[in-house]
């Protein structure tokens, strides 16, 4: 008798307009399994498995659920046919608890019975292994407990059939492990589970067979026992890849970049940033790692002057000339005090390119101000254009080409180009590589050793640890705003790092090569003592000013008081009369 599968796709073909996403797909899935699909960015990994989750409908092809045809037209039906999808972006009510978002949308007759719900949701958590306060608010939840909660959802709905879309992009080691016994319980009780991923070392540790797509169709399934990393890679790209991040050691490293006591708060005062210190060498990939939400972002908008500090201290210390304050200058303003700062942004089409423009336009963004009277100069923007075009492999039908219909990893080249060709001695990169296939990203990671060997301090705002620790000299952690410490890129382990993600009691500072930790906390001291000394003048030149305006307010009530004196004698006498 012939076995039924899970899921199995016959001949999926879907396209966007000219655009092919997938192309005659046949794949299956068997029952207590744990599949990994692999490919590069536009291999159409995410819209094959959007239609298994109803969000697409095929233009070809059929799928089968336990060896029955199916129609899939809406979330709806996917959950009918026991399917159920966990992207990577919560789709959750942050002032619900986490039993209200479970249930949310349900149609169950009568009133919602809380405790009911409680009870079951505690029953599926103990089962596989979660961790879960059915009563606790989702805005007070952690990322892996949100994650929780969307992965609980899809099983309270009775799902077999589950897809995890990049599960463990914003989760520590010590998180991401949980989760992976998670997901074996589950595979022991039979569900088949499906995991869209860049990090082949987690496919080799979690998955039992590995699908891979190119270009929209399916190259391969292989038993992830048979198979290694360099293999899979070569099957993604379709050709041999290095996958060895080059990390010379840094040569005379000189501090480029010293931030002392920085406070940062958002628009409704909370602070996201609470003293923060750190040293930027020309010459050193600094990395940034923490949580998700751990002031990262903040961290590089301060410095790029993108966002109003409450306190502390930013020194830019050029090559041969004397050192720099930014605190309260604007990016046109550090800009023009010489300050070559480059900055490559998390939101690409939000804030770092312009969408409906194409690598011209966005190259002229940094140039605009060059040309001459009323007219732009746009030669060297279009010549910059084609230089990147060329140098980093941009794919794209022109110059002039809207990069918003890009790919991600094209979009990220223009952008990571563009900033590099300006020359800076500070460039800051944040999520460089995040959603780019392993061939973009391994292009992303050498350009940066190449600022580096150039004397550029990079600073380098990361969520893979792995990568981290291979590409960076050192790595600052940050946990709810505040530095958890500073350490050795070579000799730190992906365990402690992820402690130090999640509490401030792991405090440990590292130097630079060649360098004592107190000439290391001396740096920082120093600024602090200018802050300090600023702080102090500053509050001098107030009470300076107050007392002025008091003597002068003194003055004014004396003199009127003395206009008034005989005025009042008068009428005094004429009262006595």
């Amino acid at each position: 008798m012939t076995q039924n599968h899970a899921v199995e796709f016959k001949g999926i073909s879907k396209s966007f307009g000219h655009k092919v996403a997938n192309e005659k797909v046949d794949l299956y899935l068997d029952r207590g399994v744990i599949m990994s699909l692999l490919g590069e960015n536009g291999s159409g990994k995410t819209t094959l498995m959007n239609m298994l989750a109803g969000i697409y409908f095929p233009d070809e092809g059929e799928i089968f659920i336990d060896g029955r045809p199916v129609v899939i037209r809406s979330p709806k039906d996917a959950f009918d046919n026991g399917i159920g999808m966990i992207h990577q972006h919560f789709k959750l009510v942050d002032v619900f608890t986490a039993a209200e978002n479970i249930v949310l949308g349900l149609k169950e007759g009568g009133k919602l019975d809380r405790r009911k719900v409680s009870a079951k949701v505690r029953g599926i958590a103990e089962k596989y292994g979660f961790e879960i306060d059915p009563d606790k608010k989702i805005y007070e939840m952690s990322v892996s407990e949100k994650q929780t909660v969307e992965i609980i959802k899809v099983l309270y709905r009775g799902a077999d059939i589950l897809i995890l879309d990049e599960p463990t992009a914003v989760l520590t080691p010590q998180e991401t492990g949980k989760l992976f016994k998670v997901l074996k319980a589950m595979r022991a009780d039979g569900k088949s589970i499906i995991l869209i991923t860049h990090k082949l070392n987690e496919v080799m540790e979690i998955s039992d067979v590995v699908a891979v797509l190119r270009k929209g169709q399916h190259v391969a399934t292989v038993r992830t026992a048979e198979t290694n990393e360099k293999e899979l890679t070569e099957m993604m790209v379709g050709h041999t890849v290095s996958m060895d991040i080059d990390r010379p050691l840094p040569v005379d490293p000189k501090p480029r970049l010293t931030v002392a006591g920085l406070t940062v708060k958002d628009s409704e005062g909370v602070t996201k940033l609470d003293d923060v210190g750190l040293v930027a060498y020309g010459g050193e990939i600094l990395g940034i790692a923490g949580i998700a939400g751990s002031g990262q972002k903040e961290l590089l908008e301060a410095i790029a002057g993108l966002r109003h500090i409450q306190k502390g201290s930013i020194i830019y210390t050029p090559e041969h000339e004397a050192p720099a304050e930014l605190v309260g200058k604007s990016p046109m303003e550090i800009k023009e005090a010489g300050v070559a700062l480059a900055f490559v942004p998390e939101d690409r089409l939000g804030m770092g390119l312009v969408g409906g423009m194409g690598m011209t336009g966005n190259m002229m963004l940094r140039s605009w101000n060059k040309g001459r009277g009323i007219f732009v100069d746009t030669k060297a923007p279009e010549k910059l254009a084609e230089k990147v075009l060329e140098n980093l492999d941009v794919q794209t039908p022109g110059i002039d080409y809207p990069v918003r219909k890009l790919s991600g990893g094209n979009v990220q080249k223009v952008l990571v180009g563009r900033e590099i060709a300006s020359a800076p001695s500070v460039l800051m990169s944040a999520y460089a590589v995040r959603g780019l296939d392993i061939n973009t990203s391994y292009t992303i990671y050498n350009l940066m050793t190449e600022q580096k060997m150039k004397g550029v301090a990079v600073i380098f705002v990361g969520e893979d640890l792995d990568v981290l620790l291979e590409l960076c000299d050192r790595i600052l952690v940050l946990c709810g705003g505040r530095v958890s410490g500073v350490v050795d890129a070579r000799k730190a382990t992906k365990e402690q790092i992820g402690l130090m993600m999640t509490s401030t009691d792991f405090i440990h500072s590292s130097p630079m090569p060649g360098e004592t930790i107190s000439q290391a906390e001396a740096m920082v001291a120093k600024a602090r003592e200018e802050e300090e000394r600023l702080a102090r003048e500053e509050a001098a030149r107030e009470a300076e000013a107050a007392a002025q305006a008091a003597a002068q307010a003194a003055g004014t009530v004396a003199e009127t008081a003395v206009q008034a004196a005989p005025e009042d004698a008068e009428k005094e006498v004429e009262k006595n009369d």
